[in-house]
């Protein structure tokens, strides 16, 4: 299996875990924030959305800069959400379908301006700056969504709310 292989199973797995999710909420549960300090459910589920889609917004460039190449999604209803993830898998499939095998070791660099946050190969990228990264906030998400009394998916394995 190469490594363009890899991703996009893990790429289509990922996406139907966020799926779940988005199955789950609703409009009204959007605006919860569990804490003064905390995301609300709304911004954190974007933020998780698009992280999905850096992979064909991010990926494709040397260097990702936060003041030139990022805005933050903000939505006002979960369909929102979910037209965006289904938009990002077909442009998600088709950029890891062209993307040579070769540019898997290149340079990447996360940057504010001048100031790097993170240098790496893009094959990490993907791993660390984007997987990772939206699973963990993923993980919040089903924190929020219990403290909601919503029924939380088996993600990797059955949950307790489905036995």
């Amino acid at each position: 299996m190469s490594i363009k292989e890899s991703y996009l199973f893990e790429l289509n797995r990922e996406t139907n875990n966020s799926r779940l999710l988005l199955d789950r909420v609703s409009d009204e549960h959007l605006s919860f924030k569990p804490h003064e300090k905390s995301m609300s459910l709304g911004d954190l589920l974007a933020h998780i959305v698009e992280l999905h889609n850096w992979v064909h917004k991010a990926l494709g460039k040397d260097i990702f800069d936060f003041h030139k190449d990022y805005a933050p999604f903000k939505v006002t209803t979960v369909q929102e959400l979910k037209d965006a993830l289904e938009e990002g898998l077909i442009k998600n499939k088709s950029f890891l379908e062209n993307f040579d095998e070769n540019n898997w070791f290149t340079g990447w660099s996360m940057q504010a301006g001048d100031h790097v946050i993170a240098q790496m190969p893009k094959v990490g990228t993907l791993r660390y700056v984007i997987n990772n990264h939206l699973i963990h906030h993923r993980g919040q998400a089903t924190v929020y969504m219990r403290l909601l009394n919503i029924p939380l998916p088996g993600l990797y394995g059955p949950s307790a709310d489905e036995q």
